[in-house]
């Protein structure tokens, strides 16, 4: 579980979350949704300690991860896997060494454990046999998944996505969610995804945090959101789907 307890932050003048208080539950694709520069980013930023806040706590399982040392962040830092939102692959290297890169930065594990824990993190995510091709040999839905392989190596117990499915057309994008939500239950993990996809809402959005104006505005799942009798959400959802179908 991840908690942030009255966050605040403000870069200047500029007051950009404003004593936002959310949980993230384990086994649930937590989703943050909201306008551009509504302050999604930021809290996402401010989660896994490259914003430093400026008021209020952020706990990982009642561990205060906010008030650590650089070097006890870096431990709680193993239990994370990242997804960054254009995949973030090196390309001057590998599938398989990509993948095995966390391996080498958090493990002492021989090459031959890191390259079998590799290939099992690839078929999981349905790719084999593409270890030694280059990421611009890849496509993108490949690339993704390929990432989502790396943000697992290191059997993470917390996973921040962020707009995992950017770029990428909607078949694709839908087999993305599903593998994401597939791995958050299997292997019990707190998922955090920041995303603008209402299908992503409507398919996985076990929890789900509307920020508006730096403030937690909504709070719901994916069965309640279009219920809601909230005006803003209402109208972000409404103009977020009708981009959509226009596109």
């Amino acid at each position: 579980m991840i908690e942030a307890i009255n966050v605040s932050k403000s870069f200047g003048d500029n007051l950009v979350l404003d004593n936002v208080s959310v949980r993230f539950d384990p086994g649930m694709c937590n989703l943050i949704i909201g306008q551009s520069g509504s302050g999604k980013t930021v809290l996402m930023k401010c989660l896994v300690g490259l914003f430093e806040i400026d008021s209020g706590k952020v706990l990982y399982d009642e561990r205060v991860f906010s008030k650590m040392s650089f070097d006890e962040m870096r431990m709680i830092r193993q239990e994370i896997g990242m997804l960054f939102q254009g995949g973030a692959l090196f390309d001057s290297m590998t599938v398989e060494e990509n993948v095995i890169f966390p391996l080498t930065m958090f493990t002492g594990q021989t090459m031959a454990e890191k390259v079998e824990r590799a290939n099992f993190c690839l078929s999981r995510v349905r790719l084999e046999n593409v270890n030694k091709l280059f990421p611009a040999e890849l496509s993108g839905g490949m690339k993704k998944r390929v990432a989502i392989a790396r943000a697992i190596a290191l059997n993470p117990k917390y996973l921040f996505c962020d707009e995992p499915n950017s770029g990428l057309d909607p078949l694709t994008a839908n087999v993305i969610d599903k593998l994401i939500s597939e791995i958050t239950q299997e292997y019990n993990i707190t998922t955090v995804v920041n995303t603008h996809d209402m299908n992503s809402v409507i398919e996985i959005g076990d929890k789900i945090s509307y920020i508006h104006q730096g403030k937690l505005w909504w709070e719901g799942d994916k069965d309640s959101i279009l219920k809601s009798d909230n005006a803003e959400l209402n109208e972000f959802v409404f103009a977020t789907e009708l981009t959509r179908k226009l596109k």
